[in-house]
């Protein structure tokens, strides 16, 4: 695939990450606690706000990053793994946020996941 391709998915992928943590941050911190797992030690905001820091950052360095891009799109790869948990368990406990007010709706986003995962690494791996 060409890299132009490699290179929209990278930015949609950074802008997408820039927003959501600052989302985060500010207007949907409520909606986000949503997905914390209960069998976290932290409290659900401090999570949140954490999580919300870390996706601007991996954003950011998706976006700006030119040395190392691979390795960018690794630890986001591995990100996406580490909070596949908080999706799990709002679907589990039938918690509500984000439009995500069905337990089917709740399902079928738990495969969305891999696909950032998966766009996360091919996005950021040079063209052959």
């Amino acid at each position: 695939m060409s890299t132009t391709a490699r290179t929209i998915g990278r930015i949609f992928l950074g802008a997408s990450l820039v927003f959501a943590g600052v989302s985060h941050l500010t207007v949907a911190r409520d909606e986000f606690q949503a997905q914390v797992p209960e069998s976290l030690p932290l409290d659900p905001d401090t999570t949140v706000v954490a999580s919300g820091v870390v996706e601007v950052a991996l954003g950011a360095a998706l976006l700006f990053a030119r040395r190392r891009r691979s390795l960018v799109g690794t630890i986001v790869g591995l990100f996406f793994v580490a909070v596949f948990p908080g999706n799990v368990s709002q679907w589990m406990h039938q918690r509500d946020g984000f439009g995500l007010d069905t337990d089917m709706k709740r399902f079928v986003r738990l495969f969305f996941q891999p696909a950032l995962v998966a766009l996360a690494v091919w996005s950021t791996r040079r063209a052959r």
